[in-house]
């Protein structure tokens, strides 16, 4: 049960939260969405939530609800320039498929219901 950030992700969610000027971690979560089930949710955050999962790497904090973390579990974090687009990649074990558009996915059947919106 673990997840992991590359330099890039860690310096990207450290400079985030700098230019904010307040915050402890970077929320990931999923809600339902899109063409083919799942996307992910981002949010800077001050403060822990109960039940949630926390992980850091190269100097940055990840936070997980526990709704979400069965779709995440496993991965790995990444942030990348992409011509003009830079995003959050993620390396998910759990991931089945995902839309053309690389919005949204769908994991392997051993996940439990889907969350109507991450917490």
């Amino acid at each position: 049960m673990t997840m992991t950030l590359t330099e890039n992700a860690a310096l990207q969610i450290q400079r985030r939260l700098e230019k904010r000027g307040k915050g402890i971690a970077l929320r990931i979560g999923v809600k339902k969405v899109g063409c083919t089930g799942l996307a992910h949710t981002f949010e800077l955050i001050d403060e822990l939530g109960p039940g949630d999962h926390s992980f850091e790497s190269h100097g940055a904090r990840i936070v997980v609800d526990p709704a979400s973390f069965e779709f995440l579990d496993g991965s790995r974090i990444d942030f990348v320039t992409e011509g003009l687009k830079q995003s959050f990649k993620f390396d998910n074990p759990n991931v089945d498929s995902e839309c053309g558009c690389g919005e949204s996915f769908n994991v392997k059947k051993k996940a439990g219901p889907v969350p109507t919106q991450a917490t």
